[in-house]
């Protein structure tokens, strides 16, 4: 019987391609003076490409901005620290977020939170959401000192809630980190589908689209 629901953070619950497009632009107006040289949509397509959907960490991203575009006025500390402070603010969840978490904890499911990335800087994004009062467990790899794929992470989540891998459903769209990591080690894999995967090679228990879809799973 399944007893919590487990989710990804970026890409599941916090719209990160469209988070970073806001936060790029934002910082571009913000810091227009130390930018100006440059144009506007090359700066924010360059980001975009450089971070790589945010497998790649900032500071590579900004060091290399810095050099490729001759910005004289900031380093890339000082752009990454400024990155570190102000994404929160372009946070922008999935459709209908809060009321799927809110009709799970009506149905007395437990909710937990595992994300790979930097520990406050996650937080602030999931404070953000204001999903972080929903969720009974939040597991960031770098305070837990283990990210995905690693099944540490995830038995660990399982043992805070206090339930067995067995009666958990792990949703992510990544399908080795997220899907495949999570049937593993006994939960369900649910995959919320990403354009950048071919379908035949994700293997999830189901596939969603959309959030929302996962209430439709709960009532089958």
């Amino acid at each position: 019987m399944i007893k919590a629901f487990i989710f990804d953070l970026d890409g599941t619950l916090l719209n990160r391609d469209e988070s970073v497009k806001s936060f790029i632009a934002e910082q571009y107006e913000r810091l227009y003076e130390t930018l100006k040289h440059l144009p506007r949509e090359t700066y924010i397509q360059r980001f975009i490409e450089l971070d790589h959907r945010g497998y790649v960490w900032k500071y590579k991203v900004y060091r290399q901005l810095v050099d490729e575009f001759d910005i004289q006025r900031m380093t890339g500390d000082e752009l990454l620290h400024d990155y570190l402070n102000n994404f929160k603010e372009n946070c922008i969840p999935f459709p209908k977020l809060l009321e799927i978490l809110e009709e799970l904890k009506k149905n007395n499911f437990l909710i937990g939170i595992i994300t790979n990335g930097k520990g406050q800087f996650q937080m602030n994004n999931i404070k953000a959401l204001k999903i972080d009062k929903y969720a009974d467990t939040i597991l960031i790899s770098e305070w837990e000192g283990v990210k995905k794929p690693d099944p540490t992470i995830f038995r660990r989540a399982a043992e805070r809630l206090k339930v067995d891998p067995e009666n958990c459903v792990f949703i992510g769209d990544h399908p080795e980190n997220d899907v495949k990591a999570a049937q593993n080690v006994g939960m369900v894999g649910i995959w919320k589908r990403d354009y950048q995967w071919s379908e035949g090679a994700i293997g999830a228990d189901y596939t969603i689209d959309d959030l929302e879809e996962i209430l439709k799973i709960i009532n089958r």
